[in-house]
């Protein structure tokens, strides 16, 4: 049999249609007789609601209909998971508004464009209130408190480590307030959903935009009190999600219960402006602290936390009592950690998720504050790192924050990325632009970062069956959408079972083809979906050499499987059958060639790598131009490095882009003062030098791929290895912190002040109360015990 094609540079067969504007978006499709929906939004950020009146927009031509949250008829509900049961929300706001943007009411019409007119004929009478709009003030004293049942906008906390005096017995402390700044979502295909009511024979069906089909469906089904057969849910191509369509939508949750209600098939497709407004991530502000010895080892490590939730409890705001927190200890051996948290709410929009989820951020702290302490000490911050790298070969290595890292070799991608990049010889560039003072500064930054992907283990259905015409029906439930899971999948089969891919059909995102899955979310989904297909590929072989054997009296051990696809017996090549007659045997003999089940990973998975960023800083304007970036990630098992080299370049575009572009704003009002791409700042290639990327292959030990995710390791990697370029450019100026985004404007500010800048303030003292909270909560434990 040929060699393997696990490995090989495998064009993506999803591509094709995508290219040429054949695929299928819930906007293309057509449904007859639909009717579509719009929201009126809050303009204020928070306010009792006095009155609603929609008498005009009822009678305005072509509306069929105007909803209320009372006519809806639906409970309060989380929209992906609980960060404090007390914060529930609703489909369409009721007594208050908590965020600019929230809905009010929704217009049902023929078209858009009759229920945006219809829209405006809403009046709505506000009795404002003060809203709560900076992270940091909204746990002081005297602050409107949003929600009586949260006392001082304390949405929820955490104090971990091992030691709440991590910085004693150090020679030196660094410290730095960091901000890791809220972002739009921004995929390219903005939230959409259609909702056909049930016909005779036919159930509940949505067309929606999602990561994760099953999960919607599931709580779909809780909250319009539908059974679950009642209702099908199918994701056609869904344009990007970067962790924003995790979950359910409060907007969703209108459409599908007017559907319902009033039996008529209704669609909505948000617009550009509506999704700057409801799908942002990140928001952190991070007060970070490092004690060193004077030989440069790290003596502890203390991290207070702020996350911001938003309204209603928004779950991006658990990321930093969850991922930011595991990940804090990162790379390296640190001896002693403290970290607390606190999440606020406040009244913009509700955070969620955004590519890398929590890890990110862990990573830029920590990769902010180690270079802080490099330059402190006068040492390389290569040299830094590579004196405090865990060693490779600790592992399994449980880390102070409670995760245990699966496999690594941390020093071996470092190396390589200085190797590619040639870090020597950028030194000395740089050196020789200093010497004759050049207006153009170079800075070469590094990081290094471990994540976390398939959070926590978990199973994922995978199933396989051989067609009449001998090809493959893979059904899986993962929910690709640009990651290339019907190629990357369609190659286990085709290694396993040797039928090309062009004969293998792909099934997923669909609730009645596919009995159960966790979709797509915390790169997940070669090694669990993978793993699936794969275990269902190795089933079904050994179900066909059954059947085989079978057919020609003989051991299934003596069954073997040729290229094309042909099994045969070893050694009478003229006793063998083509996947057509062994499906045809099995039916013969009562046997369905095909396998479903699920697989089960025991723990999570730990991607690493190490990046290096070279920019170049106009010292007389502040403008950074990006000019190299060399990322070496390590995914464990590569399977296809063109899929990989996909997921690193698209990562390193986004990681790139939070260190020098992207930010969410709002004024003291709590309006959002971006919400278009004309005032949002994204790059386009133009923006970008080309990326230099590379892997090193340590496998996991907790899947049979040896897989790890990719899909936001670059994301992690990436954007402190930038923030640090741009800082290491003018630090032969005094500069040693630079906020994100590193604007012109923030640059040339931070050129002024030099060596005169302060990058620290003592954080708000609800640190404190968490702390003396938690010592109360071990005295209580320690007396039940």
């Amino acid at each position: 049999m040929a060699g393997s094609i696990l490995g090989t540079r495998v064009a993506r067969v999803e591509d094709k249609n995508l290219l040429l504007g054949k695929a299928t978006y819930v906007d293309n499709l057509e449904h007859s007789g639909a009717l579509h929906c719009h929201f009126v939004r809050s303009t204020m950020a928070r306010a009792r609601l006095v009155s609603i009146d929609v008498t005009a927009a009822k009678a305005h031509p072509g509306v069929h209909s105007v909803w209320l949250q009372k006519d809806l008829g639906t409970e309060p509900f989380v929209i992906f998971f609980p960060l404090n049961p007390n914060l529930l929300r609703s489909a369409l706001a009721t007594t208050e508004v908590n965020f600019v943007g929230e809905p009010i009411v929704m217009i049902v019409a023929d078209t858009r464009a009759i229920a945006a007119d219809a829209a405006e004929k809403v009046v709505i009478e506000y009795e404002e209130l003060d809203p709560v709009i900076d992270l940091e003030s909204a746990f002081d004293d005297g602050v409107p408190q949003l929600d009586p049942q949260v006392p001082r906008n304390l949405v929820a906390s955490v104090f971990a480590g091992n030691d709440p005096d991590p910085l004693g017995g150090s020679d030196l402390v660094v410290r730095a307030r960091i901000e890791n700044q809220r972002m739009a979502v921004v995929p390219m295909e903005p939230s959409s959903i259609a909702v056909v009511p049930a016909s005779e024979g036919t159930p509940v069906t949505v067309y929606v935009s999602t990561q994760m089909p099953h999960l919607l469906h599931s709580k779909l089904s809780s909250i319009l009190h539908i059974p679950e057969a009642a209702i099908r849910v199918i994701s056609p191509n869904v344009g990007g999600g970067f962790g924003g369509k995790a979950g359910i939508t409060a907007e969703y949750v209108a459409v599908a219960a007017a559907a319902v209600n009033a039996g008529v098939a209704l669609r909505w497709i948000e617009s550009r402006e509506e999704n700057f407004l409801t799908m942002q991530g990140r928001a952190q502000v991070q007060f970070v602290e490092l004690g060193l010895s004077g030989d440069g080892t790290i003596v502890g490590l203390r991290a207070r936390m702020i996350g911001d939730a938003g309204a209603h409890g928004g779950f991006g705001g658990a990321l930093v009592i969850g991922s930011t927190k595991s990940m804090a200890q990162g790379v390296y051996r640190i001896p002693k950690i403290s970290f607390t948290a606190a999440v606020a709410s406040t009244n913009t929009s509700p955070v969620g998720a955004l590519r890398g989820a929590g890890r990110p951020e862990a990573t830029s702290f920590l990769e902010r504050i180690i270079d802080l302490g490099a330059a402190e000490l006068g040492i390389d911050p290569v040299e830094f790192r590579r004196k405090n790298l865990l060693a490779n070969d600790i592992f399994p290595y449980s880390t102070l924050m409670g995760p245990t890292y699966d496999s690594g070799d941390y020093g071996a991608a470092l190396d390589r990325a200085l190797e590619i990049a040639g870090y020597a010889e950028l030194r000395e560039e740089q050196k020789r632009r200093r010497l004759r003072n050049d207006p153009i500064a170079l800075g070469i930054g590094v990081s290094c970062y471990v994540e976390v992907t398939g959070a926590g283990g978990g199973g994922e259905f995978g199933g396989v069956e051989i067609t009449p015409e001998g090809g493959a029906i893979i059904r899986v439930g993962t929910s690709g959408h640009g990651q290339g899971h019907q190629t990357t999948f369609s190659m286990l089969v085709t290694d396993t079972l040797q039928i090309p891919a062009e004969k293998i059909e792909f099934i997923q995102s669909d609730t009645s083809e596919v009995p159960h899955g966790g979709g797509t979310g915390g790169s997940r989904s070669l090694q669990m979906g993978g793993s699936a297909v794969g275990q269902a590929a190795k089933a079904v072989l050994e179900i066909a050499k059954k059947i085989t054997a079978t057919h020609f009296e003989a051991n299934p051990e003596d069954v073997i499987l040729g290229e094309g696809g042909t099994l045969s017996i070893a050694g009478s090549p003229e006793f063998s059958m083509t996947w057509t007659e062994v499906r045809q045997a099995g039916e013969q003999q009562g046997i369905e060639l095909a396998y479903r089940g699920d697989f089960t990973q025991n723990g999570s998975t730990f991607p690493f790598g190490a990046h290096v960023s070279v920019v170049e800083v106009d010292t007389e304007t502040g403008k950074v131009v990006p000019i190299r970036h060399v990322a070496v990630d390590d995914c464990g098992r590569v399977l296809n490095p063109l899929v990989v080299e996909g997921q690193q370049h698209g990562g390193i575009a986004q990681g790139i882009a939070q260190a020098l572009l992207e930010k969410i704003s709002y004024d003291e009002y709590g309006n959002c003062q971006n919400t278009s791409l004309a005032e949002y700042l994204m790059p386009s290639a133009a923006e970008l030098p080309s990326f230099e990327v590379a892997n090193t292959e340590t496998p996991s030990p907790l899947n049979p791929l040896g897989a790890k995710g990719i899909g936001e390791s670059a994301t992690v990697g990436s954007t402190p290895a930038v923030q640090n370029a741009v800082v290491d450019a003018l630090s032969h100026l005094g500069v040693r912190h630079v906020e994100m985004p590193a604007s012109p404007e923030t640059v040339w500010r931070a050129i002024q002040l030099g060596a005169n800048a302060n990058y620290w303030r003592e954080p708000p003292p609800i640190f404190e109360e968490i702390a003396k909270l938690a010592k109360v909560q071990d005295e209580i434990q320690d007396v039940d015990i």
